[in-house]
């Protein structure tokens, strides 16, 4: 049994966790909606954002990052072309009523000119083009989107088309476009400001960028979506400061709704939410017991920084306590890891990071062992 112990309470740690007076904990009336920090890929506030959902053509994110991921690795070229068929000009073009990029049978877009047209014109002539042109079919390119996004950590995505059009059983959750976000970012810095171009125009049709935080400070993407059955959703990012956050938001009545409340939970991001590191030098733990040594306590340490990441109000009631490994024994070694410190915020998974023993404790010889243990034994009796 692992054995607990709290820790010292010093100012020191209190001061570091401490939270501006008056900050509230939100809510969104979105049906799912996330908040990420880009730079510790942190999830700090979810609304369901575990939980598998229509992303409508916030779909259209990952069948971008497979493409990209393709040219990457030499199996396309961005000057590539590929032929529109009749099947994706009658199902994603005019002809069909949805977002388009407004290509024709037998036009030969390059492929940096159909990811134009998916990322910014919202085409699903486009993706249906770059999914049979690559992979035959969209149901084959469908399958290696998921697969790709299962590779990348993103279990709960189950792609069935390239557009993002209604298809039962097609879904990914919120905290996983927010984390496929961050990974276009990281993985493609060369093609993501794509993502924030105000129109694009193929042949004489022109469609403006559907994202409303673009204009707002720092914002930069990424994608919306909308379905009758998924409501408005936004996957959006934005820089402040020199800090990255991004929101994901799915399940809005209306384009107005989903514009206010796509600010708003943008603003929130960066006012309301916190990261803060805890410096080993910083943190004065409270010695720990050893059993059958020379010194009865050992000072510890913690043995790396803690990165501490949540809403500010939640930091005023933080817990803290030392969980050891086991029962300290000795002899123990200057450096020995004997534990760990765990940080619970509010509605936050634990933060953890180990602890190390600051100093070497000898084991007693036969006879002080032996008074050891009788002290123990009497100690035992009086309880």
């Amino acid at each position: 049994m692992k054995c607990r112990t709290p820790i010292l309470a010093t100012i020191a740690l209190l001061s570091l966790l401490a939270a501006p007076a008056g900050a509230q904990m939100i809510d969104t009336p979105a049906q799912h909606a996330v908040i990420l920090d880009n730079m510790t890929g942190e999830i700090l506030f979810s609304k369901d954002g575990a939980e598998p959902m229509i992303p409508a053509s916030m779909t259209k994110m990952m069948t971008a990052y497979l493409v990209f991921d393709m040219v990457k690795r030499g199996e396309l070229k961005m000057t590539d072309r590929l032929t529109v068929s009749a099947d994706a000009w009658r199902r994603g073009g005019f002809p069909s009523g949805t977002s388009t990029m407004g290509l024709v049978p037998k036009d030969t877009p390059t492929i940096e000119e159909l990811l134009h047209g998916v990322i910014i014109m919202s085409g699903n002539d486009a993706c249906i083009v770059l999914a049979e042109g690559i992979s035959g079919s969209e149901e084959a390119f469908a399958k290696r989107m998921t697969q790709l996004a299962h590779d990348k950590g993103l279990k709960s995505a189950n792609f069935l088309n390239s557009t993002g059009l209604e298809d039962i059983g097609h879904v990914i959750s919120a905290e996983d476009l927010a984390r496929l976000a961050k990974l276009t970012i990281d993985d493609f810095p060369e093609y993501y400001d794509w993502y924030e171009l105000p129109a694009y125009s193929w042949r004489e049709y022109t469609q403006p960028n559907r994202n409303p935080l673009l204009g707002i400070e720092g914002a930069d993407g990424l994608k919306t979506g909308h379905l009758e059955a998924s409501g408005y959703g936004l996957t959006g990012s934005a820089v402040r400061d020199g800090v990255r956050r991004t929101i994901v938001i799915n399940g809005m009545e209306s384009m107005a709704a989903r514009a206010a409340e796509g600010e708003r939970m943008l603003r929130l991001a960066f006012q309301s939410f916190d990261l803060k590191t805890i410096a080993p030098e910083n943190v004065m733990l409270a010695e720990q017991k050893v059993w059958l040594g020379q010194e009865r306590t050992v000072p510890v340490s913690l043995a790396e920084p803690m990165l501490i990441a949540g809403h500010k109000a939640a930091f005023d009631n933080a817990k803290t306590e030392i969980v050891l490994d086991k029962a300290l024994e000795a002899p123990v070694k200057k450096g020995d890891r004997v534990g760990r410190l765990v940080v619970t915020l509010d509605g936050r998974p634990p933060v953890e990071a180990p602890i190390i023993a600051e100093a070497d404790v000898k084991r007693l010889g036969f006879f002080g062992r032996a008074v050891d243990g009788l002290s123990a034994l009497i100690s035992g009796n009086d309880g």
